[in-house]
């Protein structure tokens, strides 16, 4: 009788079964480091914007106050975008020709904002406030990273949800003094372990369960 099949087709079968296992066993783990991937998160990149503004010079180097441009950091939920005129302050007078900035002079001549592409947006069912943190000892860099470092601002963090329940479980690994929250290179001292929770108990932190309850995030 003639054979069917070709003395090497029982093995090109169990490569091709073992070929298939595999490929359905990595997909949930290329799709997990798709999800984390920068392509989907946009952490660590800086999206085109209608002027390309440069963190680093302006509070790095001439250190500029983060609050002159975001006026109600320390007062509302969001930290505010600086209107034209404010960079119109400056502007006006120095480099007041410059081509890259022709977008900054036509929006103040048009009395029409800059539309700037949001880098850090939370969902709609999310709510965040600013001011509660930021007076409350958790500082800028936190979760923005070093802006003053940033020639062209990217998102530093994705902002998942296991970002911020870290936080609000163990709040005293993050408080620092009030005078350090724009201290865009503060880190951790040595005895934050300690310090961390007098501080906390300064602020009236209060972590664990209190802070991890769904309607503290979702209102």
């Amino acid at each position: 009788m003639r054979q069917l099949f070709a003395p090497g087709a029982d093995a090109l079968l169990r490569l091709a079964l073992l070929t298939a296992a595999a490929c359905l066993a990595g997909i949930p783990v290329v799709g997990a480091g798709l999800v984390r991937s920068s392509y989907v998160t946009g952490v660590g990149v800086a999206p085109a914007q209608p002027v390309p503004f440069s963190h680093k010079h302006h509070s790095g180097e001439l250190k500029i106050d983060c609050r002159y441009c975001h006026t109600t950091v320390e007062t509302q939920a969001t930290a505010g975008i600086p209107p034209t005129e404010t960079c119109m302050t400056c502007h006006s007078q120095i480099w007041s020709g410059s081509e890259m900035l022709e977008p900054v002079r036509a929006s103040y001549a048009k009395d029409q904002p800059l539309v700037w592409n949001r880098l850090n947006k939370l969902p709609g069912y999310v709510y965040y406030n600013h001011s509660v943190h930021v007076t409350n000892g958790i500082g800028c860099s936190t979760c923005h990273g070093s802006v003053t470092d940033m020639q062209l601002t990217y998102r530093a963090n994705a902002f998942e949800m296991s970002f911020c329940l870290d936080c609000h479980r163990n709040p005293e690994k993050y408080v620092r003094p009030k005078d350090q929250i724009l201290n865009m290179t503060w880190s951790p001292p040595a005895n934050q372990a300690t310090f961390g929770p007098e501080l906390a108990a300064q602020y009236h932190i209060r972590g664990g369960e209190r802070l991890t309850e769904c309607g503290i995030c979702h209102r």
